[in-house]
């Protein structure tokens, strides 16, 4: 079959030959994730109405310092300054998750960086050293911030179970089910990890001879398959079940009783 050799070309910066509206998917995807670091950063250094009766906002779990009752570490120490809550010593790791994420790392290097902004679409720069070269180098912890994250639902899934006890008492509220619903999309989320079906399938790359890690990639898969949704949808979720808290501690809202 006779072949021909296509020169590659460097176009200018936003340069394509695409007709359709290839710039949308990028500018929402800057919007989506800048609306969440500014909230986020706020709500981290609030250091405020972050609990509401057994409701614990996610972005204060697991609560190290804070409430002098119920504080891993009791209240905040004088010397502490002031912009250091509760958030502010547990993020990082969630966070560093969602950084270091594969399906991440494609949005944000077009929707922030530009690198390229879409396929087939001219890029600001011309050189390209890759995830080899620092400072994405940095990207390969990503399977130590998932070590970090399974523990984190763990914490997580002991605040749903909390939340359905109020004053000793059985019962489930509203935020309880914001609560469940948001732990349940972050474990869809962190379950369908590359990293984690790597892990799954016992770090083999190739698994015709051995049954058992195939099943257990497989698995992993089924949710693999879906990692973009549930990485949207739980990124939502744990700013809503924040939104949630906050307003009910606030009195806002009103937190309604189902049972």
């Amino acid at each position: 079959m006779a072949q021909v050799d296509v020169p590659l070309v460097r176009s200018q910066f936003g340069q394509t030959s695409r007709a359709d509206n290839w710039w949308v998917q990028p500018v929402a995807v800057f919007l989506g994730l800048s609306a969440f670091i500014v909230y986020s950063t706020w709500a981290a250094l609030q250091g405020q109405h972050y609990r509401f009766g057994p409701y614990l906002s996610p972005f204060y779990s697991p609560e190290l310092i804070g409430d002098p009752l119920l504080a891993w570490f009791g209240a905040k120490p004088d010397w502490m300054p002031a912009w250091v809550t509760a958030a502010v010593l547990v993020l990082w790791a969630p966070g560093g998750f969602r950084v270091t994420c594969y399906y991440y790392r494609g949005a944000y290097y077009k929707a922030f960086w530009a690198d390229p902004p879409s396929c087939t679409v001219g890029e600001p720069r011309k050189k390209y050293l890759g995830e080899r070269s620092f400072p994405l180098i940095l990207q390969n912890v990503h399977r130590y911030f998932l070590y970090l994250a399974l523990v984190f639902l763990i914490f997580l899934a002991h605040d749903v179970w909390q939340a359905f006890w109020f004053d000793g008492r059985f019962g489930i509220g509203v935020g309880t089910l914001v609560l469940l619903t948001n732990v349940t999309l972050l474990s869809c989320y962190a379950f369908g990890c590359h990293s984690l079906r790597h892990l799954a399938g016992g770090f083999r790359n190739r698994l015709a001879s051995a049954p058992v890690q195939k099943q257990a990639y497989d698995c992993v898969s089924c949710l693999n398959r879906r990692h973009m949704l549930f990485a949207w949808c739980s990124l939502f979720s744990v700013a809503f079940s924040d939104v949630y808290v906050r307003m009910c501690s606030m009195g806002v809202w009103t937190d309604w009783r189902i049972l």
